[in-house]
């Protein structure tokens, strides 16, 4: 498994995990993982409230964890160039 697809996994799961696991974003992965336990914390809340939010938060957060994932894929996937560019 390489970098890149492990943190793709971590930042759909976690968003801003795979950042940390890449190297990069450090200040902006932690303000996402604090963002992220905040939502869930919402997201549980609501659950038992009113079950038509609850299911708006949870399509929300599929989305935004899919694009945290998809931004972990492409920025390392540049890492992997860069560091193949500096090695040649």
């Amino acid at each position: 498994m390489t970098r890149t697809t492990i943190a793709t996994a971590l930042n759909f799961f976690f968003p801003g995990a795979g950042y940390l696991a890449l190297g990069i974003k450090q200040l902006r992965a932690v303000l996402f993982l604090v963002g992220v336990i905040v939502l869930t914390y919402v997201e549980t809340t609501l659950k038992g409230i009113d079950l038509q939010l609850y299911w708006t938060m949870f399509g929300a957060v599929l989305v935004m964890n899919t694009g945290f994932a998809i931004d972990a894929w492409i920025e390392g996937r540049r890492l992997a160039a860069e560091r193949l560019s500096v090695a040649a």
